[in-house]
């Protein structure tokens, strides 16, 4: 419902009420109708939120939409927003960005938080260090729970986490870790040494980020510590980072299972340009497809011209030739996307080409002998020419067959030729299935009614 009334008052230019209705929504029911607006929808519904809201917002969004919303913000307004991020979070996107805008933005930092950006920044990508944040509070050992309290009350604000405290001695090596709960039930007048466990489980800065996360995730932990050689503690990695990075890793691993591994970026960077591109290289990606089925249909054309003399005889012929074009493009609709699932989804594996592929030729035959067999008989009995059934119910297994080896092949060797697939496959498709269910067409009505021919 939010949704349709935002979308609403932005047809109609009411700015004003939109941004009364936005005042009045939940954070939540915001961010879950950002990702269903356009990039310029985004753009402007952000610019009417509160600041307040807005920072809030931006912080729990994607670095693909923060990305696409920086772009629209002045450079002070832009500013603003990274400084408030997260330490994590705002490594996260420098990371995404290009590097001479990453700079400019960590020059305009606060010196404190630039400090502590450069700290993360400087270790290797994909390891603890990379991905831990500074925001955490630290107790020192001896000191009594009433201070330790009023330690964590002072700064709970500014801190990414206050539910895991963790227990340094005075070179900041780390020592033991206790719960705020822990901390809230025990005596006032104890020491934090006397209520920590001094079993912390930690990790390094170069541990694989991960192996962190499946730590996080097998021991049910909030947050786990990051330290040094010299074992200080230098920073905390949570749970939600961890949820992401397994989400990660997991698409990671689906792609190399499928063999896609090293083009997940690359079809990234043609989706985007695909979807939001200038119309210029919209057209250099997609137009030279449709040249080629340009070209492929006046073939077609001259094929149906060379047997103009057939089609004179047996006026009847014509009359089923959209039949056996429309169920191979069909077929090759369906295999192609069954392709393209499946190897998105992992099920598919590139490696193993060949067994995905025989398997689908079998499957296209199949579909190709029933289809036919049900198609050959009507037509057959309708035009009471069972030889004109016979070359229509062959042609169609023929034609249906090829367009499920065209339907996995052609895909593939986009793949494997960097090509654009998603661009290409249908094209390449319908161009060689329409020559080949013609010529295939044609050659059984010529074996089966050449005598009727002339």
């Amino acid at each position: 419902m939010l949704n349709e009334k935002i979308l609403a008052h932005i047809e109609n230019r009411d700015m004003v009420n939109l941004k009364l209705l936005l005042s009045d929504a939940e954070e939540m029911e915001i961010l879950y109708t950002l990702h269903a607006l356009s990039s310029e929808e985004q753009v402007i519904v952000f610019r009417l939120l509160t600041k307040d809201t807005a920072l809030s917002i931006f912080e729990q969004l994607d670095t693909d939409m923060q990305q696409n919303l920086l772009h629209s913000f002045t450079d002070e307004r832009a500013t603003e927003f990274v400084n408030e991020l997260a330490p994590d979070d705002r490594v996260r996107l420098l990371d995404e960005l290009p590097a001479s805008v990453a700079k400019k933005l960590i020059a305009s930092l606060s010196p404190e938080k630039r400090v502590a950006t450069n700290i993360i920044m400087g270790y290797a990508p994909e390891t603890a260090g990379h991905i831990m944040t500074t925001e955490y509070i630290s107790l020192k050992k001896n000191m009594t729970v009433e201070k330790a309290l009023d330690k964590v009350r002072r700064q709970a604000k500014d801190k990414e986490t206050i539910y895991t405290l963790f227990v340094t001695d005075n070179s900041k090596k780390l020592e033991g870790v206790l719960s705020l709960k822990e901390l809230l039930m025990a005596d006032g007048d104890s020491t934090v040494e006397d209520t920590m466990s001094k079993k912390a489980i930690r990790v390094s800065t170069d541990t694989d980020q991960e192996e962190v996360a499946r730590t996080l995730q097998e021991l049910d932990l909030l947050a786990i510590p990051v330290v040094d050689k010299e074992e200080r503690l230098v920073g905390i990695v949570t749970i939600d980072d961890a949820i992401d990075i397994l989400e990660e890793e997991a698409t990671e691993d689906i792609y190399d299972q499928a063999g896609l591994a090293d083009i997940t970026g690359r079809e990234t960077d043609r989706s985007v340009v695909l979807v939001s591109g200038s119309l210029w290289k919209i057209w250099k990606v997609r137009l030279p497809f449709l040249v080629i089925t340009l070209i492929a249909g006046l073939f077609a054309g001259v094929i149906i011209g060379g047997f103009e003399e057939a089609l004179e005889s047996i006026a009847v012929v014509a009359m089923f030739i959209p039949l056996i074009m429309d169920m191979g493009g069909n077929v090759g609709t369906q295999s192609s996307t069954v392709f393209a699932r499946g190897v998105v989804l992992g099920h598919i594996h590139i490696k193993k080409f060949v067994k995905h592929f025989l398997k689908e030729i079998g499957i296209g035959f199949s579909m190709g002998v029933l289809i036919g067999t049900v198609a050959g008989t009507v037509v057959a009995i309708w035009q009471r020419m069972p030889m004109l059934g016979l070359a229509v119910g062959l042609a169609l297994v023929v034609t249906m067959t090829l367009a499920a080896l065209l339907g996995f092949l052609v895909p593939y060797v986009l793949i494997k030729f960097k090509a654009d697939q998603a661009a290409g496959s249908a094209p390449i498709i319908t161009s060689i299935k329409d020559i080949a269910g013609l010529l295939i067409y044609f050659a059984f009505v010529s074996v089966f009614l050449g005598n009727m021919i002339g």
